[in-house]
Protein backbone atom coordinates (compact mmCIF):
# COMPACT_ATOMS: atom_id res chain seq x y z
CA UNK A 1 0.00 0.00 0.00
CA UNK A 2 2.99 2.33 -0.16
CA UNK A 3 2.02 3.43 -3.68
CA UNK A 4 -0.90 5.89 -3.48
CA UNK A 5 -2.06 4.75 -6.89
CA UNK A 6 -2.22 1.10 -5.93
CA UNK A 7 -5.67 -0.48 -6.13
CA UNK A 8 -6.68 -3.61 -4.33
CA UNK A 9 -9.75 -5.76 -4.79
CA UNK A 10 -11.76 -7.13 -1.90
CA UNK A 11 -15.22 -8.52 -1.20
CA UNK A 12 -15.73 -6.33 1.87
CA UNK A 13 -13.99 -3.19 3.04
CA UNK A 14 -14.51 -2.37 6.72
CA UNK A 15 -14.07 1.31 7.57
CA UNK A 16 -13.12 1.80 11.20
CA UNK A 17 -11.42 -0.31 13.86
CA UNK A 18 -13.59 0.10 16.93
CA UNK A 19 -15.50 -2.80 18.49
CA UNK A 20 -17.94 -2.88 15.55
CA UNK A 21 -15.16 -2.90 12.97
CA UNK A 22 -13.16 -5.53 14.81
CA UNK A 23 -16.24 -7.74 15.09
CA UNK A 24 -16.89 -7.31 11.38
CA UNK A 25 -13.28 -8.29 10.70
CA UNK A 26 -13.67 -11.37 12.88
CA UNK A 27 -16.83 -12.55 11.11
CA UNK A 28 -15.49 -11.73 7.65
CA UNK A 29 -12.42 -13.82 8.37
CA UNK A 30 -14.51 -16.71 9.64
CA UNK A 31 -16.72 -16.43 6.56
CA UNK A 32 -13.63 -16.81 4.35
CA UNK A 33 -14.31 -13.66 2.30
CA UNK A 34 -11.64 -11.30 1.06
CA UNK A 35 -11.89 -8.51 3.60
CA UNK A 36 -9.79 -5.62 4.85
CA UNK A 37 -10.19 -3.37 7.87
CA UNK A 38 -9.03 0.25 7.69
CA UNK A 39 -8.15 2.11 10.90
CA UNK A 40 -7.15 5.78 10.66
CA UNK A 41 -5.57 6.01 14.12
CA UNK A 42 -3.68 2.74 13.98
CA UNK A 43 -0.17 1.72 13.04
CA UNK A 44 1.14 -1.56 11.70
CA UNK A 45 4.04 -2.89 13.79
CA UNK A 46 5.72 -6.16 12.79
CA UNK A 47 2.73 -6.99 10.60
CA UNK A 48 0.16 -6.42 13.39
CA UNK A 49 -2.25 -3.53 13.64
CA UNK A 50 -1.78 -1.49 16.79
CA UNK A 51 -4.07 1.26 18.06
CA UNK A 52 -7.41 -0.20 16.98
CA UNK A 53 -10.30 -0.14 19.42
CA UNK A 54 -12.05 3.18 18.89
CA UNK A 55 -13.82 4.41 22.03
CA UNK A 56 -12.62 1.34 23.93
CA UNK A 57 -9.25 3.05 24.16
CA UNK A 58 -10.90 5.94 26.05
CA UNK A 59 -12.80 3.69 28.46
CA UNK A 60 -11.12 2.64 31.66
CA UNK A 61 -13.30 -0.15 32.95
CA UNK A 62 -15.95 -2.23 31.18
CA UNK A 63 -18.28 -4.23 33.39
CA UNK A 64 -21.31 -4.68 31.13
CA UNK A 65 -19.90 -6.98 28.46
CA UNK A 66 -21.56 -10.39 28.83
CA UNK A 67 -19.22 -13.13 29.96
CA UNK A 68 -16.56 -10.67 31.10
CA UNK A 69 -17.02 -9.45 34.66
CA UNK A 70 -14.52 -6.62 34.41
CA UNK A 71 -11.89 -5.58 31.86
CA UNK A 72 -9.98 -2.46 30.92
CA UNK A 73 -11.11 -0.92 27.64
CA UNK A 74 -7.64 -1.02 25.99
CA UNK A 75 -7.24 -4.66 27.05
CA UNK A 76 -10.54 -5.62 25.42
CA UNK A 77 -9.49 -3.73 22.28
CA UNK A 78 -6.23 -5.70 22.09
CA UNK A 79 -7.99 -9.03 22.57
CA UNK A 80 -10.56 -8.21 19.87
CA UNK A 81 -7.83 -7.08 17.45
CA UNK A 82 -5.80 -10.24 17.96
CA UNK A 83 -8.87 -12.44 17.61
CA UNK A 84 -9.92 -10.77 14.35
CA UNK A 85 -6.41 -11.04 12.91
CA UNK A 86 -6.32 -14.73 13.81
CA UNK A 87 -9.02 -15.47 11.22
CA UNK A 88 -7.19 -13.76 8.39
CA UNK A 89 -8.84 -10.41 7.74
CA UNK A 90 -6.21 -7.97 6.51
CA UNK A 91 -5.77 -4.87 8.66
CA UNK A 92 -4.33 -1.62 7.35
CA UNK A 93 -3.53 1.67 9.04
CA UNK A 94 -5.13 4.11 6.61
CA UNK A 95 -7.39 7.15 6.74
CA UNK A 96 -10.46 7.00 4.50
CA UNK A 97 -11.00 10.20 2.56
CA UNK A 98 -14.03 9.26 0.47
CA UNK A 99 -16.16 6.31 -0.59
CA UNK A 100 -17.12 6.58 -4.24
CA UNK A 101 -19.96 4.54 -5.72
CA UNK A 102 -19.41 3.70 -9.37
CA UNK A 103 -22.25 3.13 -11.89
CA UNK A 104 -21.92 -0.66 -11.68
CA UNK A 105 -22.23 -0.54 -7.88
CA UNK A 106 -18.53 -1.02 -7.13
CA UNK A 107 -17.41 0.91 -4.06
CA UNK A 108 -14.07 2.67 -4.42
CA UNK A 109 -12.62 3.52 -1.02
CA UNK A 110 -10.14 6.37 -1.36
CA UNK A 111 -7.54 6.46 1.42
CA UNK A 112 -4.26 8.19 2.16
CA UNK A 113 -2.64 4.86 1.20
CA UNK A 114 -4.31 4.47 -2.20
CA UNK A 115 -7.65 3.12 -3.46
CA UNK A 116 -9.40 -0.10 -2.56
CA UNK A 117 -12.33 -1.59 -4.48
CA UNK A 118 -15.13 -3.87 -3.28
CA UNK A 119 -18.79 -4.54 -3.98
CA UNK A 120 -19.62 -3.97 -0.31
CA UNK A 121 -18.47 -1.64 2.46
CA UNK A 122 -19.27 -1.85 6.16
CA UNK A 123 -18.95 1.57 7.77
CA UNK A 124 -18.01 1.36 11.44
CA UNK A 125 -16.23 4.70 11.61
CA UNK A 126 -17.66 5.88 14.92
CA UNK A 127 -17.48 9.62 15.44
CA UNK A 128 -16.05 12.50 17.43
CA UNK A 129 -17.12 14.40 20.53
CA UNK A 130 -19.43 17.35 19.91
CA UNK A 131 -17.89 20.72 20.74
CA UNK A 132 -19.55 23.53 22.68
CA UNK A 133 -18.37 26.10 20.16
CA UNK A 134 -17.75 28.76 22.80
CA UNK A 135 -14.86 31.24 23.04
CA UNK A 136 -11.75 29.68 24.56
CA UNK A 137 -12.70 26.07 23.86
CA UNK A 138 -10.43 25.56 20.88
CA UNK A 139 -7.66 27.78 22.20
CA UNK A 140 -7.47 25.93 25.54
CA UNK A 141 -7.89 22.40 24.18
CA UNK A 142 -5.11 20.32 25.67
CA UNK A 143 -4.36 22.89 28.38
CA UNK A 144 -7.46 22.42 30.47
CA UNK A 145 -10.19 21.57 27.97
CA UNK A 146 -10.66 17.85 27.42
CA UNK A 147 -13.16 15.39 25.97
CA UNK A 148 -11.76 12.27 27.65
CA UNK A 149 -11.55 11.81 31.42
CA UNK A 150 -9.67 8.52 31.17
CA UNK A 151 -7.07 10.11 28.91
CA UNK A 152 -6.50 13.31 30.87
CA UNK A 153 -7.95 12.97 34.37
CA UNK A 154 -4.63 12.16 36.03
CA UNK A 155 -3.23 15.53 34.95
CA UNK A 156 -5.72 17.33 37.22
CA UNK A 157 -4.77 15.95 40.62
CA UNK A 158 -6.36 18.08 43.35
CA UNK A 159 -8.10 20.47 40.93
CA UNK A 160 -11.69 21.67 40.90
CA UNK A 161 -13.09 20.45 37.57
CA UNK A 162 -16.17 21.30 35.55
CA UNK A 163 -17.99 18.60 33.59
CA UNK A 164 -20.44 19.82 30.94
CA UNK A 165 -23.34 17.55 29.95
CA UNK A 166 -26.25 15.59 31.34
CA UNK A 167 -26.13 12.15 29.75
CA UNK A 168 -24.50 8.88 30.72
CA UNK A 169 -21.09 9.97 29.49
CA UNK A 170 -21.09 13.17 31.54
CA UNK A 171 -21.97 11.39 34.78
CA UNK A 172 -19.71 8.41 34.17
CA UNK A 173 -16.75 10.62 33.35
CA UNK A 174 -17.56 13.01 36.17
CA UNK A 175 -17.54 10.17 38.66
CA UNK A 176 -14.27 8.90 37.25
CA UNK A 177 -12.71 12.36 37.68
CA UNK A 178 -13.42 12.29 41.43
CA UNK A 179 -10.44 9.97 41.70
CA UNK A 180 -8.19 12.93 40.97
CA UNK A 181 -10.18 16.13 41.51
CA UNK A 182 -10.83 17.88 44.80
CA UNK A 183 -14.30 18.69 43.49
CA UNK A 184 -16.33 18.05 40.34
CA UNK A 185 -19.14 20.37 39.29
CA UNK A 186 -21.47 18.96 36.64
CA UNK A 187 -23.08 21.71 34.55
CA UNK A 188 -26.25 20.80 32.66
CA UNK A 189 -28.40 22.98 30.45
CA UNK A 190 -31.62 21.29 31.59
CA UNK A 191 -33.26 20.87 34.98
CA UNK A 192 -32.96 17.09 34.97
CA UNK A 193 -30.35 14.60 33.82
CA UNK A 194 -30.87 12.30 30.85
CA UNK A 195 -28.50 9.73 32.32
CA UNK A 196 -29.46 6.35 33.74
CA UNK A 197 -30.99 6.65 37.23
CA UNK A 198 -28.27 4.46 38.74
CA UNK A 199 -25.62 6.92 37.55
CA UNK A 200 -27.59 9.92 38.81
CA UNK A 201 -27.97 8.28 42.21
CA UNK A 202 -24.27 7.46 42.39
CA UNK A 203 -23.32 11.02 41.49
CA UNK A 204 -25.70 12.54 44.04
CA UNK A 205 -24.24 10.32 46.75
CA UNK A 206 -20.64 11.24 45.96
CA UNK A 207 -19.47 14.00 48.33
CA UNK A 208 -17.07 15.38 45.72
CA UNK A 209 -19.80 16.02 43.14
CA UNK A 210 -22.13 19.00 42.91
CA UNK A 211 -24.45 20.28 40.20
CA UNK A 212 -25.46 23.41 38.36
CA UNK A 213 -28.72 22.99 36.44
CA UNK A 214 -30.45 25.08 33.75
CA UNK A 215 -27.09 26.57 32.86
CA UNK A 216 -24.86 26.78 29.81
CA UNK A 217 -21.19 27.60 29.40
CA UNK A 218 -20.74 30.92 27.58
CA UNK A 219 -16.94 30.97 27.50
CA UNK A 220 -13.84 29.25 28.86
CA UNK A 221 -11.08 31.52 30.08
CA UNK A 222 -7.52 31.28 31.29
CA UNK A 223 -3.91 31.81 30.26
CA UNK A 224 -1.85 29.80 29.72
CA UNK A 225 -4.37 27.22 30.94
CA UNK A 226 -8.02 27.07 32.01
CA UNK A 227 -8.87 29.07 35.13
CA UNK A 228 -12.63 29.65 34.94
CA UNK A 229 -15.83 29.22 32.96
CA UNK A 230 -18.42 31.91 32.30
CA UNK A 231 -21.98 30.69 32.81
CA UNK A 232 -25.53 31.78 32.01
CA UNK A 233 -28.72 30.49 33.58
CA UNK A 234 -31.11 29.73 30.72
CA UNK A 235 -34.19 30.34 32.91
CA UNK A 236 -33.27 33.62 34.61
CA UNK A 237 -30.59 34.88 32.22
CA UNK A 238 -28.29 35.48 35.19
CA UNK A 239 -24.57 35.45 34.40
CA UNK A 240 -21.98 33.94 36.73
CA UNK A 241 -18.53 32.42 36.72
CA UNK A 242 -16.90 29.37 38.23
CA UNK A 243 -13.19 29.04 39.00
CA UNK A 244 -11.96 25.66 37.76
CA UNK A 245 -8.71 24.07 36.74
CA UNK A 246 -10.18 22.12 33.84
CA UNK A 247 -13.29 21.60 31.74
CA UNK A 248 -14.40 18.17 30.52
CA UNK A 249 -17.04 18.32 27.79
CA UNK A 250 -19.55 15.51 27.13
CA UNK A 251 -22.43 17.01 25.17
CA UNK A 252 -22.90 14.49 22.42
CA UNK A 253 -21.27 12.70 19.56
CA UNK A 254 -20.94 13.53 15.87
CA UNK A 255 -21.00 10.38 13.72
CA UNK A 256 -18.50 10.02 10.89
CA UNK A 257 -21.18 9.64 8.25
CA UNK A 258 -19.94 12.08 5.63
CA UNK A 259 -17.62 9.73 3.74
CA UNK A 260 -19.92 8.46 0.98
CA UNK A 261 -20.09 10.61 -2.17
CA UNK A 262 -23.78 9.94 -2.70
CA UNK A 263 -26.80 10.46 -0.46
CA UNK A 264 -27.30 7.93 2.32
CA UNK A 265 -30.50 8.15 4.36
CA UNK A 266 -29.87 9.43 7.87
CA UNK A 267 -31.79 10.75 10.86
CA UNK A 268 -31.92 14.33 12.09
CA UNK A 269 -28.69 13.89 14.05
CA UNK A 270 -26.80 12.53 11.04
CA UNK A 271 -26.79 8.85 11.98
CA UNK A 272 -27.32 6.33 9.18
CA UNK A 273 -30.78 4.80 8.95
CA UNK A 274 -30.40 1.08 8.27
CA UNK A 275 -32.53 -1.96 7.60
CA UNK A 276 -32.77 -3.53 11.09
CA UNK A 277 -32.66 -7.03 9.61
CA UNK A 278 -29.44 -6.53 7.64
CA UNK A 279 -27.84 -3.22 8.70
CA UNK A 280 -27.84 -2.18 5.03
CA UNK A 281 -28.18 1.53 4.34
CA UNK A 282 -30.24 3.09 1.58
CA UNK A 283 -27.27 2.57 -0.78
CA UNK A 284 -27.16 -1.06 -1.96
CA UNK A 285 -24.02 -2.78 -0.70
CA UNK A 286 -23.19 -0.21 1.96
CA UNK A 287 -23.79 -1.40 5.50
CA UNK A 288 -23.38 0.42 8.81
CA UNK A 289 -22.72 -0.79 12.34
CA UNK A 290 -21.99 0.69 15.73
CA UNK A 291 -21.98 4.37 16.60
CA UNK A 292 -22.66 5.57 13.04
CA UNK A 293 -26.07 3.89 13.01
CA UNK A 294 -29.35 5.39 14.22
CA UNK A 295 -30.50 3.40 17.25
CA UNK A 296 -31.74 3.69 20.80
CA UNK A 297 -28.43 3.18 22.59
CA UNK A 298 -24.73 2.98 21.75
CA UNK A 299 -22.85 0.38 23.75
CA UNK A 300 -20.07 -2.09 23.04
CA UNK A 301 -22.67 -4.85 23.00
CA UNK A 302 -24.87 -3.10 20.43
CA UNK A 303 -21.84 -2.35 18.25
CA UNK A 304 -20.83 -6.01 18.31
CA UNK A 305 -24.36 -7.16 17.49
CA UNK A 306 -24.73 -4.65 14.66
CA UNK A 307 -21.45 -5.76 13.12
CA UNK A 308 -22.29 -9.45 13.35
CA UNK A 309 -25.51 -8.87 11.43
CA UNK A 310 -23.90 -6.49 8.94
CA UNK A 311 -21.06 -8.85 8.09
CA UNK A 312 -23.26 -11.91 7.60
CA UNK A 313 -25.62 -9.81 5.45
CA UNK A 314 -22.74 -8.33 3.46
CA UNK A 315 -21.32 -11.80 2.84
CA UNK A 316 -24.69 -12.99 1.50
CA UNK A 317 -24.92 -9.82 -0.58
CA UNK A 318 -21.52 -10.55 -2.19
CA UNK A 319 -22.49 -14.15 -2.87
CA UNK A 320 -25.81 -13.16 -4.45
CA UNK A 321 -24.11 -10.51 -6.59
CA UNK A 322 -21.60 -13.09 -7.82
CA UNK A 323 -24.44 -15.44 -8.78
CA UNK A 324 -26.16 -12.68 -10.74
CA UNK A 325 -22.93 -11.85 -12.53
CA UNK A 326 -22.40 -15.48 -13.47
CA UNK A 327 -25.95 -15.56 -14.82
CA UNK A 328 -25.25 -12.47 -16.90
CA UNK A 329 -27.82 -10.36 -15.06
CA UNK A 330 -27.59 -6.62 -15.63
CA UNK A 331 -28.87 -6.16 -12.08
CA UNK A 332 -25.53 -7.11 -10.56
CA UNK A 333 -25.55 -4.09 -8.26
Amino acid sequence: MADRQAEREYDIVIVGGGPAGLTAALYAGRNKVRAVLLEAKGAVVDGALMGAGGQLLNTELIEDYPGVRSILGPDLAQIMTEQAAQFGTEMIAASVERIRVEPDGTKVVETDQGELRAPTVIITAGGNPRKLGVPGEAELAGVGVSYCAVCDGAFFQGAHLAVVGGGDAALEEGLFLTRYASRVTIIHRRGEFRAQPILVEEARENPKVDFIFDTVVEAIEGAPKVSRVLLRNVVTGEASSLDVGGVFIFVGFLPNTGLVDTHVDHDAAGYYVTNPLTMETSVPGIFAAGDVRSQLTRQVTTAVGDATTATIAATKWVEERARRLRAGSVEAR
